[in-house]
């Protein structure tokens, strides 16, 4: 099978850079949200990005204008089910999730492949309640999409091997490079990196460090390109949150009870960069640390 239309599912930061990479690789995208206002709001984002990137000539401005012309959006799910492939990008609860798949599932056409861009949740439960399991992947793009060069592939337990290879293909035609998971808790990358983040809240919790002083340290000591407070802003703390449940109640582990100071600020909508505040105040533009 040869993947000509895609469906995203999502407006959000990873939905709005996922149909962003399709259509500027040649692929017919719908993209879907139940609100109009993201959707238009998610058009300005690809807009201004691909514009960007006529500007550092990383595209040129004919590429450009088919890209966005390759680019339909509905609030219509029903839209997407024709395509060849459906990427859900929504938020990462998983009663979401299964409420999306089964609200697809009558206008799905035979062969459409669909996936999931969850950064935590089992693919093959995910998978375990649609009509197709063996047509069902993870296929988890990192943020910001555009930038990011890695795409985790997770198979879950049925899985074919066709379906794995069709993704692996596609994840080559967007100039990506695939690095294969098994259907575990947070599969690689957020495996290590979410665990990592909520180290450093503790840190940040037990008073060892401050805001400034934890990211100064990992940014300097460790030569990461952001502090892990600041990058926890960045992904979204509820995000962080959900990942370390996940985490807790997938492995049993009391090494990934997420801690307090995290709850807490979730709980205060205090979100990071999507909400103006978390570890940091974004909301005069000039971020602050607010511990």
């Amino acid at each position: 099978m040869t993947v000509q239309t895609v469906g995203v599912i999502g407006a959000g930061q990873m939905g709005n850079g996922i149909a962003h990479v399709f259509a500027a690789a040649g692929y017919d995208v719908v993209l879907n949200d139940i609100s109009a206002e993201a959707l238009a709001a998610a058009m300005a984002k690809i807009e201004t990005n691909t514009a960007r990137q006529v500007s550092k000539g990383q595209l040129d401005a004919e590429a450009r204008d088919a890209a966005l012309a390759r680019i339909r959006t509905t609030t219509d799910l029903g839209e997407l089910g024709g395509g060849d492939l459906i990427i859900e990008a929504a938020t990462e609860r998983e009663e979401v999730k299964h409420r999306i798949f089964a609200a697809l599932q009558p206008s799905l056409g035979p062969r459409t492949i669909l996936t999931s861009n969850t950064s935590s949740i089992s693919i093959t439960r995910l998978a375990a309640r649609t009509d197709r399991p063996d047509r069902f992947m993870g296929f988890h793009f990192m943020n910001p999409v555009p930038l990011m060069k890695l795409v985790e592939l997770i198979r879950g337990i049925a899985t074919s091997e066709e379906t794995y290879r069709e993704l692996k293909t596609i994840v080559g035609r967007l100039g990506k490079t695939a690095a294969s998971a098994e259907d575990y808790p947070a599969f690689i990358v957020n495996r290590v990196l979410i665990p990592m983040i909520n180290e450093a809240v503790y840190v940040l919790y037990e008073g060892v460090g401050s805001v400034a002083s934890i990211d100064a340290s990992m940014k300097l000591g460790a030569n990461h390109p952001m502090g892990p407070l600041e990058l926890g802003d960045f992904i979204g703390l509820d995000t962080c949150l959900s990942i370390m449940n996940v985490l807790r109640d997938g492995l049993a582990d009391t090494k990934y009870r997420p801690c307090p100071l995290l709850v807490k600020y979730v709980e205060a909508g205090w979100l990071g960069r999507k909400s103006g505040r978390g570890f940091y105040d974004y909301r005069s533009g000039n971020p602050e640390p607010t511990r």
